[in-house]
């Protein structure tokens, strides 16, 4: 995979265009989009932890299969469990490491190489951010730093809509997202992921 520079100058746009965002489910899209698109990478997926079950359950996901996303529960102790207490992991090789809880339905799904960031909101661990490639892909620095920020603010604008919804557990929030075909069918400004809420004049000039 032929790495590319991570365009700070997006990075503002969407980091605007979240901050004005008022529904999770909206934020929880674009940022995976976002990220996917900006590193050109096969596809991201963000999970929200659900400490009764210790589970990572899926909040949304971009570039992925049905088939994969459905592949089986996702447990917190066995799938890179080491980026949730530890911070961020990269898996070069998914077929030869044993982190990984479902290598033959990745190998399937066409992924090579994960990165998993955990979302900490608040010093409360609140789930993870993962980035798959279709070529084994040694992660920089500046990929890891840009995964992080994005997630982060994906998991600040979650704990935003528990406090606000008057719910006890950002699980509650995922459940009341709405499905993620619905999201995507939804009109975009020019700014892809961003909601049309947002407005030119907030964002800044466009590049031509």
């Amino acid at each position: 995979m032929k790495r590319q520079l991570i365009n700070y100058e997006t990075l503002l746009k969407v980091t605007k265009a979240i901050s004005h965002s008022r529904d999770p489910e909206e934020v929880a899209l674009m940022t995976v989009e976002s990220i996917k698109t900006a590193l050109s990478t096969k596809g991201c997926s963000l999970f929200l932890i659900n400490r009764k079950t210790n589970e990572l359950e899926l909040a949304t996901s971009y570039g992925l299969s049905d088939e994969y996303i459905s592949k089986g529960p996702v447990s917190a102790l066995r799938s890179i469990a080491q980026s949730l207490g530890e911070g961020p992991v990269a898996i070069y090789d998914v077929m030869d490491d044993p982190r990984i809880q479902y290598p033959e339905e990745a190998q399937k799904e066409g992924i090579a190489s994960i990165l998993s960031v955990p979302i900490v909101v608040g010093g409360s661990l609140m789930g993870a951010m993962r980035v798959y490639t279709s070529e084994q892909w040694e992660f920089t620095l500046e990929d890891v730093n840009f995964v992080q920020a994005l997630a982060q603010l994906a998991g600040m604008a979650i704990g935003m809509a528990r406090y606000t919804r008057g719910l006890k557990s950002s699980i509650e929030v995922l459940k009341t997202m709405r499905e993620v075909e619905t999201r995507r069918s939804t009109r975009r400004t020019p700014y892809e992921g961003v909601p049309v809420s947002v407005s030119s004049k907030e964002l800044g000039p466009q590049e031509s």
